[in-house]
């Protein structure tokens, strides 16, 4: 490809104000298209980037000449429609999570995929980090010895993305918290265990504070509905087992009576040392008896393929330089787990699983 890969940002909230940027800073690719059907967001999104070709839909994006790649950043339920179009029409896809609204849908976008023989990709930014890259690593070399456990969490105390928005209306989203940060320590952590293979779950949802009215965050640019009703999750819990005798505890929420305005972290736990992601620590017995907790380290020289951000990956990928750090199988797992969370939720049973 002698041009820059050219990219069609579809949406154009808050999300992908970030995105816009981050892909224009790589010299190999360059955003030339927006879609969004709010002609304010659409115009301030475009004039801030540059970008000539404005939709008011991301059908008419993905129709149009001129555009290699997407990225789809909109409400959860255009998800599967819009990145199957996509790839129809011969054009790579980085998606944003979650993936669908249940793994059916999303099963459907990996077949299109395949068909297409173009890059679908999932944008799980947390895995980027040079803090879940170190904890890769370090679990790789064989530091923490056999890890048998981890914990996940992303708490926050008021961070629901403005109740009334589409965020916080079920059948638009799909889910609350789990579906909107509690992916992402999923992904993370099983990305650090490298260990996509889930056996069974046992899981529970909670709606407590925002159908009070309580604990609205600033996030997003979409429009609010003050008549809608909240009727997702503002709090998620679950276990989950994954092959080789590994447990995974995950809690995920938007609005949760705590000290701390903003908790998140992978912990995880091994015969020969524990050890914080996000705080880069590791704790372990000490050869004269005693114990140690250790900050630092290291340093993580990351290579190439996985350094700066999922938009940096993905344009390599759609190059042919490298491989989807986030392959469709693993998205395919992830939202897998997180079906079956809602649906133990929902029965008070365990859910095996199935892929």
């Amino acid at each position: 490809m002698c041009h820059p890969l050219r990219l069609g940002i579809i949406g154009a909230g808050q999300i992908s104000q970030g995105a816009a940027k981050e892909i224009n800073e790589d010299s190999r690719a360059s955003v030339v298209a927006i879609a969004d059907p709010s002609p304010e967001r659409l115009e301030a999104l475009a004039d801030t980037i540059g970008a000539g070709l404005r939709f008011a839909s991301g059908e008419e994006l993905i129709a149009a000449d001129g555009i290699d790649a997407v990225y789809v950043a909109v409400p959860n339920i255009f998800h599967a429609r819009l990145a199957k179009l996509a790839l129809e029409a011969g054009k790579h896809v980085i998606l944003d999570k979650p993936f669908a609204m249940n793994l059916a849908e999303a099963q459907e976008v990996a077949a299109a995929a395949t068909a297409s023989g173009r890059v679908l990709m999932l944008g799980m930014n947390q895995r980027f980090k040079p803090s879940a890259q170190l904890m890769r690593a370090r679990v790789a070399a064989g530091q923490f010895g056999e890890v048998y456990h981890a914990k996940a969490c992303w708490r926050r105390r008021a961070g629901i993305p403005r109740i009334g928005s589409w965020f916080t209306q079920k059948g638009i989203s799909g889910g609350g918290g789990l579906l909107d940060i509690g992916v992402h320590m999923l992904d993370m952590t099983l990305y650090i265990l490298d260990n996509f293979k889930p056996l069974s779950v046992s899981g529970a949802t909670y709606t407590k504070l925002g159908n009070q009215g309580l604990g609205s965050g600033g996030w997003g640019m979409s429009e609010v509905d003050p008549n809608a009703v909240f009727d997702v999750d503002d709090f998620a819990t679950a276990l989950i087992k994954l092959e080789g005798g590994v447990s995974v505890a995950l809690d995920a929420s938007w609005a949760l009576h705590q000290a701390q305005a903003n908790t998140d972290e992978v912990q995880v736990f091994g015969s020969k040392a524990g050890g914080l992601a996000n705080a880069g620590e590791i704790y372990r017995f000490a050869e004269d008896g005693g114990y140690q907790v250790l900050q630092g380290g290291e340093k993580n020289n990351l290579p190439p393929t996985v350094s700066g951000n999922r938009f940096s990956n993905f344009i390599g990928a759609c190059l042919g330089e490298h491989p989807s750090e986030v392959s469709v199988e693993q998205a395919l797992a992830v939202q897998a787990i997180i079906d079956a969370i809602y649906e133990s939720s929902a029965s008070g049973r365990d859910v095996a699983i199935k892929i």
